[in-house]
């Protein structure tokens, strides 16, 4: 018997494992303040009300960073924090994504676009420079289904 539980109520999440068209992972950097640390981060953003994971996701992308197109698969659906949330994270992987317009940023958001090669990846990956665990989850299920860590 649990006497007092708390659940915490979040809206679906989703992110992107973006690739460009000439192989460059397409990331993102940005300031975190509870962290308070400027991150290299996947696109990612909340399902909103109506959306698809996967309609948001591509959404997400293009708002964030002006890219778009691709070919789109499901990498995974984990959960933030199954104790607590009641929330679910929605993976993609988008590859040969190419420019269709310019950032479409709200007001509090500062972005920053930065493109990595495949081995700057795998080495912030090694080094644990991805704090964000629903980010680095599915760069991690990446490497591992085309084999690319040693």
């Amino acid at each position: 018997e649990i006497n007092d539980f708390y659940v915490l109520e979040y809206p679906d999440f989703c992110n992107v494992v973006a690739i460009t068209k000439d192989n460059k992972f397409l990331m993102e950097r940005q300031y975190r303040h509870a962290q308070r640390l400027t991150a290299i981060e996947i696109p990612a953003g909340c399902v909103e009300k109506g959306e698809t994971p996967l309609e948001a996701a591509q959404r997400e992308l293009y708002e964030e960073t002006g890219y778009g197109g691709g070919q789109w698969t499901k990498l995974m659906t984990i959960s933030p924090n199954p104790g607590a949330c009641n929330n679910y994270c929605h993976c993609y992987l988008a590859l040969g994504v190419e420019r269709v317009s310019t950032q479409h940023l709200e007001s509090t958001e500062d972005i920053k676009m930065v493109f990595l090669e495949q081995d700057e990846v795998a080495r912030m990956l090694r080094n644990d420079e991805f704090h964000q665990a629903l980010m680095a989850a599915p760069l991690w299920k990446y490497f591992a289904m085309n084999k690319l860590m040693g």
